[in-house]
């Protein structure tokens, strides 16, 4: 069942999902070779209590930790380690936030030092799938045609498309109705309609849209070892139009500050 939310709600899930976007600014500011996704975990839980606010992931299906960290050919799910980020590396944070009884749901995956051109290339388009997908949240589409803009633009470079993992709804809980996958037909799908809100979240791979999941029980990394990008927004259908509730506002002013690559 589908719980579509009331501008009051709506508002409460805006206050959230600025909470993860802010944590996530933070995290562009510490992100560099030689820093470890723990020390980025423990910076991360005390910013987001700081702001009056739970870490969404801390305990949510028994998972770890506060923010997940899926490094290079990892694709989502990454557990922080002690294993310093190096030269040319890419790591994808996925951040939680509760508050007021409502989760924000947001990520960006981000350049350690200077890498190659190629996974530049997956990084922007990646991006630009999720804005494309979030245009055709309107109300009278379909969940279908969100897939089938992320799966049609992204597949033309030859990417792989994650099929196993999905975006979802958001709300009281993390993970609500519907599913959001990032493939599909045009005119499929639930019908999009005011007060829906989503998470979309595109998760391309550079090689194989297979995936595999590690002995430990939450890392998923390509098939073939090749590296995969995750950027995610969370998006109500607000007069009958799209509006995005993160912002990667934070972390592109922070990546200029630092002089990182932005996607």
């Amino acid at each position: 069942m589908i719980h579509y939310k009331k501008k009051e709600e709506i508002e409460l899930m805006r206050e959230s999902a600025l909470i993860v976007s802010k944590t996530l600014g933070l995290m562009a500011e510490h992100i560099k070779p030689g820093v470890t996704p723990l020390e980025l975990d423990k910076l991360a839980e005390e910013f987001i209590r700081d702001q009056g606010a739970k870490p969404g992931f801390l305990g949510l299906y028994d998972y770890p930790n506060t923010i997940i960290t899926s490094v290079n050919e990892q694709v989502v799910h990454g557990l922080p380690t002690n294993r310093p980020l190096e030269e040319g590396d890419i790591v994808g944070l996925d951040c939680g936030a509760l508050k007021n009884g409502y989760y924000g749901d947001h990520a960006y995956t981000f350049a350690v030092g200077e890498i190659n051109e190629d996974i530049k290339k997956l990084l922007k388009r990646t991006k630009e799938s999720l804005y494309l997908g979030i245009e055709k949240c309107e109300a009278g589409k379909r969940i279908g045609d969100i897939g089938f803009a992320i799966q049609s633009f992204t597949e033309s470079f030859g990417y792989g498309v994650v099929r196993e993992l999905v975006g979802h709804g958001l709300g009281k809980k993390m993970h609500e109705s519907p599913e959001v996958p990032n493939y599909g037909k045009r005119g499929c799908g639930p019908k999009i309609k005011e007060g829906l809100v989503i998470a979309i979240e595109p998760m391309i791979n550079m090689g194989t849209r297979r995936v595999i999941q590690l002995s430990d029980g939450w890392t998923i990394v390509t098939a073939d070892r090749k590296p995969s990008a995750h950027f995610e927004h969370d998006v109500a259908v607000v007069n009958g139009k799209p509006e995005i509730l993160s912002s990667f506002k934070y972390v592109e002013e922070a990546l200029e500050k630092t002089g990182g690559f932005i996607a």
